[in-house]
């Protein structure tokens, strides 16, 4: 699926928008591919301008450091998502079928690709899966959360639990249970990639499926609606 979208985040993120000039999408292009082959630990902005063949100079005048680099990526992703879960549950009326498509998404967003040639979905994906929760567990995290970093993530996980609230009124942890669907099916396609005795699912390339299959598990189960997952 192609389409054309434009990506709004904090502007606390950057100095400049790289969205907007071809050397900031350059920055995130590679900055993109090189984290996700060295790490964020080993990453640092020396290498990516030895890779985009520019100046440190050059990528600073966009990010004052790494970590907002990072957090940028994050967020960049999140809305993605958000954006995805908007145009495909359009007109879709049965919050059960909402939800199974929310949680395919999740899984599987990788495998749309917009029309942001600067971005490689499923190369961030894979970042995300990573790297993407030491863009908030860290010692600024009060700090960085005033300035609303992480509202798009926040956004996100009220989107969801909007629909949980539709299916089961009384559920008392609906935002509990939207971030933890998140979470689980990023730390289960790690464990399941990297340490196997973690988890019961098995990861055979870029293939998810058991994974989308576990939270919905979980999801429905919670939700006593294993009629749904039954009948699909």
């Amino acid at each position: 699926m192609a389409v054309g979208i434009t990506i709004t985040l904090n502007k606390g993120l950057y100095l400049r928008d790289p969205q907007e000039t071809t050397l900031g999408q350059k920055i995130i292009k590679e900055g993109i591919l090189l984290i996700h082959e060295i790490g964020f630990e080993a990453f640092n902005f020396k290498k990516l301008a030895k890779q985009m063949e520019s100046t440190e100079a050059s990528i600073y005048r966009y990010f004052v450091n790494k970590h907002l680099l990072l957090i940028y990526l994050v967020a960049w992703y999140w809305e993605w998502v958000s954006y995805l879960i908007d145009i495909r549950t359009l007109n879709i009326e049965s919050p059960e079928k909402r939800l199974q498509i929310i949680l395919e998404t999740l899984v599987f967003a990788s495998k749309d690709n917009a029309s942001t040639k600067y971005v490689n979905e499923n190369i961030l994906h894979q970042l995300i899966i990573s790297e993407g929760a030491k863009a908030y567990h860290t010692k600024e995290i009060d700090k960085e959360n005033k300035e609303g970093f992480f509202v798009n993530y926040k956004k996100l996980v009220s989107k969801v639990s909007e629909v949980i609230l539709e299916i089961k009124p009384n559920f008392p942890y609906p935002r509990a249970l939207a971030s933890n669907i998140f979470e689980m099916a990023n730390n289960h396609v790690y464990f399941g990639e990297h340490l196997p005795r973690l988890t019961d699912i098995t990861i055979e390339g870029e293939d998810y499926s058991e994974v989308e299959k576990m939270i919905e598990f979980f999801t429905f189960s919670l939700l006593n609606c294993e009629g749904y997952l039954n009948k699909k």
